[in-house]
């Protein structure tokens, strides 16, 4: 069973960047055909996929952030983080990683489209 769990600051300042990192256990990284996601959920509002990376390593990126956003992998730790910039306080979300069986094609999604999900983290962003 693929479980996931998001760490990084609750609590960052405009302008800064946001780091987060998911650790991953109960299968590898490089595991065929997982895709690792990372999508946020602001307040009122649904689930927003901004990004992910597949298995071999490709990101892709949500295309109103892509200009803001880098994700990133480490197969030593079987972690993959992202890192967003030049934060605003529209980036307060709560933000999860998830696991995918296949690449994700839309924006808006649902809990049921991806196989596992981290407990999510809440970041929020002070002017």
């Amino acid at each position: 069973q693929v479980q996931l769990q998001e760490s990084g600051p609750g609590l960052v300042k405009s302008s800064q960047p946001l780091s987060l990192t998911c650790t991953i256990s109960g299968a590898s990284i490089t595991d065929k055909p997982y895709f690792w996601n990372w999508i946020r959920q602001s307040p009122g509002k649904g689930l927003e996929w901004i990004g992910s990376i597949s298995h071999w390593g490709e990101p892709k990126y949500h295309p109103s952030l892509e200009s803001r956003m880098s994700i990133s992998s480490d197969a030593s730790k079987n972690q993959f983080s992202l890192q967003l910039n030049s934060v605003t306080p529209e980036d307060t979300s709560v933000y999860y990683c998830a696991m995918r069986t296949g690449p994700v094609w839309m924006t808006t999604v649902q809990r049921g489209d991806f196989q596992a999900w981290g407990q999510g983290t809440q970041v929020t962003v002070s002017q």
